[in-house]
Parts: C-alpha cells; sequence; structure tokens
C-alpha cells in the first residue's frame, strides 16, 4: 500500500520549485504556514500531516519506512518528481531516510534540529509519556497548556493552533489532534543508530542552540559522509525553531533553498 492518501497543506505559487516540508511529533503540516508564505513564496510548498497526525490517517504502522512511502505517494500525486526537502526533529529524520531510498526524487535537504540517533533511555522516557491521551477541559486550558511549553510563541502562532490542531469529544473534551500510539513508535524510531544523508546530497544541518538534541557523532558522520556538501549552521533557539525563532529560520531557508 503506498496510497495513504495523507492530508496537504499547500502554501505559496503552485508554479514555483518545490519544497516538502515534514514536521515533529504530535505536529501538522500547517505548522509550516507562516515560514512558507512570509520567506518561501515563490516556492511550491508541499506541508503534509504524516501518518498518525492531524487530518490524515491514523491507522498503523507508523514506521519511518511508512512515512517516508508515504511522502513519495504525496509528491507523486501531486506531479512533483524532485524537490527540496525540509524536515524538523523526526520530520528531518524522515527526509534523511527518504533522501536515501530515494535519492534522485530530492533537490537539497535541510534538517532543522533533527531528532536522529536519539539516547534510548530518554526516547523510553519520553516515549511513556504519551502512552495515554491527554485531554483539556475546553480550547483554552489546552492553550495556557500549549503557551507553557512554547514561551517564545506568538499569540497568532498559538492562536493558529488551537484553531488547526484541537478535536473534541461529545463531553466538550479536547485533545491535540495525533495519535498516542504513533507517538510511542515515533520515540522508538528515533532511537535507531543514526545515518547520515547520502553523499551526492547537499545537506544544510541546522542546530538549535537551546536543545542540545543533536548528537555529535550524527554530526562527525555527516561531515565524513557529506564533506563540502554539508553546510553546517545555529541558531539562538530551543526545539521548535520556527516558533522560537521565526525570522531567523525563514531567512536562512529562503537563503539556502534559493
Amino acid at each position: 500500500m503506498t496510497d495513504a492518501a495523507l492530508h496537504v497543506h499547500r502554501y505559496g505559487d503552485p508554479s514555483g520549485a518545490p519544497v516538502v516540508a515534514l514536521h515533529g511529533i504530535t505536529g501538522h503540516g500547517a505548522r509550516w504556514r507562516h515560514t512558507a508564505e512570509t520567506y518561501l513564496a515563490d516556492r511550491f510548498v508541499l506541508a503534509p500531516d504524516l501518518r498518525g497526525h492531524g487530518r490524515s490517517p491514523h491507522e498503523p504502522p507508523w514506521t519511518v519506512e511508512r512515512h517516508v512511502a508515504d511522502v513519495l505517494a504525496v509528491m507523486d500525486a501531486e506531479g512533483v518528481g524532485r524537490a527540496d526537502l525540509v524536515g524538523h526533529s523526526y520530520g528531518g529524520m524522515i527526509a534523511v531516510h527518504l533522501a536515501r531510498t530515494a535519492p534522485s526524487r530530492v533537490g537539497g535537504l535541510v534538517l532543522l534540529d533533527p531528532a536522529i540517533g536519539l539516547d534510548p533511555a530518554a526516547a523510553w522516557e519520553e516515549a511513556r509519556a504519551y502512552l495515554g491521551t491527554r485531554w483539556f477541559a475546553d480550547a483554552a486550558e489546552a492553550r495556557e497548556s500549549l503557551a507553557a511549553r512554547w514561551p517564545e510563541a506568538s499569540e497568532r502562532m498559538l492562536d493558529d493552533e488551537v484553531t488547526t490542531h484541537l478535536e473534541h469529544d461529545e463531553d466538550g473534551r479536547t485533545r491535540w489532534r495525533y495519535e498516542p500510539a504513533a507517538i510511542v513508535t515515533a520515540q522508538s524510531e528515533m532511537a535507531r543508530p543514526h545515518l547520515p544523508p547520502p553523499p551526492d546530497i547537499s545537506t544544510h544541518l541546522v542546530i538549535a542552540t537551546g536543545a542540545d538534541l543533536v548528537r555529535p557523532e550524527f554530526v562527525v558522520d555527516c561531515r565524513t559522509a557529506l564533506g563540502p556538501r554539508l553546510t553546517l549552521s545555529q541558531i539562538e533557539s530551543g526545539h521548535m525553531l520556527y516558533v522560537d525563532a521565526p525570522h531567523e529560520t525563514g531567512t536562512l531557508l529562503d537563503g539556502w533553498l534559493s
């Protein structure tokens, strides 16, 4: 099965050079809207909700290989033979594996604080936190919780997240629109031994200085595999770069992808 029919958010100029943007765990494609509309308006940005997230199918499998096949199916359905890839966090890991699986489909590769080869013990602890569904009494409580996790987020970003990413049950309770079991699986996938991007694809690895997520071993192996095709940057930000430092992140993407 390769036709996941992922829900896809489309931004920018449909006649522009295509960019596929992949979000991290618990996220959704619409998180790229501000970045795409402000900094990549001349590009055709496809931002799918990954399987188990947003309005895409929530049923398993939720493996990296399944995500890669889903994203390639989106590119096929959109008539996109080759695109630049931007991946944040777990989306960065998926982008690397897609580039290794189908290198002819990838132009440039941007990895925003990718979650690759994480410490298994830490991933285990994170996975356990998602074993149950977190319900909120209403949208206001959910927004308050999000604001505490995203202290640098603008009011617009918080409002967008509440409007786009909440779902409600018959009792009026609300929760973020993702499948907890898919997040547990993703934590396990991110603890796999890391693999670098293929050596013939120009890659920009962007590290969030306040996150301490990108492991030094991954950076070393990227340098070895890619040589001069690797660009390495740092942004003073927490892990959510396009939330904490939207201008710096958007400007970097615009400049490098151009």
